[in-house]
């Protein structure tokens, strides 16, 4: 071979590896704007709904996307109610899950708000569909979820048409839930656990525990939950709306326990209602003959003890056809006021058991 055949050898020999790093270096430039074009795309055609995504990052070494900025709003005609907002969501590969044989992926989410619009859902006439805005939403994610992580996020319940606005939310949300699709097979039925903190409206001190089978359709649980020492005040919009009175001063705690299995539901809830005063100065006469008449019935009906108004709220059902028993309830304030104070703690009373019983016998 002459000296030119050789020269020429040489820069073909080098040409193939220099286009094909030139070829992936542009890919990964191109990847980020891709997939942002991509993902607001999906956002944009979800009936009802209207969503955007202002930055996408990429991580090719850890196997791992982080999404800056996506919000999802509700569309009413020309108007676009808050939904969700996701500050930042970062999906990646769990590594450890693969020593398991299975490849899932783990999420952390920074900073997440929903808002639930009671009015949203009660208009039926539009086109927004849950499962459409839920499903485009997973399909972001293009393995199964196994670890979940909130960080700092936020819940709230409004009710716009009240006036004032109604307001219930929960704020500094720190949740985590860990195999979530059963990565580490073990015999027990639940094989999933979560664990949530927030703080509710009126400072209370939430704090959920329990573990979950999310690998069903209508997932199984068995988890307890407690709220305590909340502002009865903080109440007021929500109090004076549905029962035309408010608290002056009080606090408020509520402890509950759930369990569902095969898609039946039996649970109980324990509102406490402590050291409560209704009738304020600034309240007109109509409003204080209103709360004095309740307020009787409250002085009747409280613990003078312990200076609490308490019952135990029983729920039992199929999931379809859920019911609340009064006569449980109503018995149960009087045996707090007359009998024995409830105790502010979780009662720890039911068991994943109990719903497993209730569906076996809704199946006979």
């Amino acid at each position: 071979m002459n000296e030119v055949h050789k020269s020429r050898y040489k820069k073909k020999r080098y040409i193939i590896p220099i286009l094909l790093v030139v070829f992936l270096l542009i890919l990964r430039l191109s990847l980020p704007s891709l997939a942002k074009n991509y993902v607001n795309k999906v956002l944009a055609d979800i009936p009802g709904y209207y969503g955007h995504v202002e930055d996408i990052d990429i991580s090719l070494i850890r196997g791992a996307y982080t999404i800056h900025g996506m919000y999802l709003n509700t569309v009413n005609g020309n108007n676009e109610l808050p939904f969700l907002d996701f500050k930042e969501t970062d999906i990646s590969v769990e590594w450890n899950a693969l020593f398991h044989g299975k490849i899932v992926s783990e999420i952390e989410m920074t900073e997440p708000t929903i808002l639930y619009v009671f009015e949203d859902q009660q208009d039926t006439t539009g086109v927004a569909d849950t499962e459409d805005w839920s499903k485009a939403l997973t399909d972001l994610v293009p393995i199964d979820i196994n670890q979940f992580t909130v960080k700092n996020g936020k819940f709230a319940f409004l009710q716009l048409q009240a006036d004032p606005n109604i307001d219930l939310h929960l704020a500094n949300v720190q949740l985590s839930a860990s195999n979530l699709r059963n990565v580490v097979e073990k015999t027990r039925t639940l094989p999933s656990n979560i664990h949530a903190t927030a703080t509710s409206i009126g400072n209370g001190n939430v704090v959920l525990d329990g573990k979950m089978n999310l690998v069903k359709e209508i997932p199984d649980m068995d988890i307890s939950f407690s709220l305590e020492s909340a502002n009865a005040k903080a109440l007021n919009d929500f109090t004076n709306y549905y029962a035309g009175i408010d608290f002056d001063e009080g606090s408020f705690d509520l402890f509950g326990e759930l369990a569902i299995a095969d898609g039946y539901m039996k649970g109980s809830f324990k509102p406490i209602l402590k050291n409560a005063k209704l009738i304020g100065k600034d309240d007109g006469f109509l409003k204080t003959l209103w709360e004095g008449f309740v307020g009787f019935f409250k002085f009747i009906l409280k613990n003078h003890k312990q200076d609490t108004l308490a019952t135990k709220i029983p729920v039992e059902g199929d999931l379809n056809n859920v019911k609340t028993k009064i006569l449980p309830t109503v018995t149960r304030i009087f045996r707090n006021a007359w009998i024995q104070a409830y105790k502010d703690v979780v009662d720890n009373d039911l068991s994943f058991k109990d719903a497993t019983d209730g569906a076996d016998k809704l199946k006979e």
